[in-house]
């Protein structure tokens, strides 16, 4: 099994924890950890300096066609941030805890 963390951002706290919440009940991911960041970007020719809040989205790598779906349809951005990280290593224990907390991938 491998496993990987789903990156995006949301533009506000409640858009966040409501796709969050979202996730965990329908065990596309089995943590979703939300932080406060500033980005910095380029947008329709102008630079924006934005605060937003982004989603650490611990999950399989075999549902990251699942998470970036359910991101497409339920994000407000016209093109949301959809990045995925491979995890490399991690404990057995917390692994496996993933595994009970995610659906099967057949």
């Amino acid at each position: 099994m491998t496993y990987c963390i789903v990156l995006t951002t949301c533009p506000t706290d409640e858009e966040a924890r409501g796709l969050a919440l979202k996730l965990v009940q329908e065990k596309l991911a089995a943590c979703v950890q939300l932080s406060a960041v500033t980005s910095i970007y380029p947008w329709k020719c102008e630079t924006h300096h934005e605060p937003e809040i982004r989603l650490m989205i611990k999950t399989r790598t075999g549902l990251y066609p699942a998470v970036e779906d359910f991101i497409r349809r339920n994000h407000s951005y016209e093109v949301p941030e959809i990045v995925q990280v491979p995890v490399t290593h991690g404990s057995d224990a917390y692994l496996a805890w993933m595994d009970e907390n995610t659906i099967e991938i057949s």
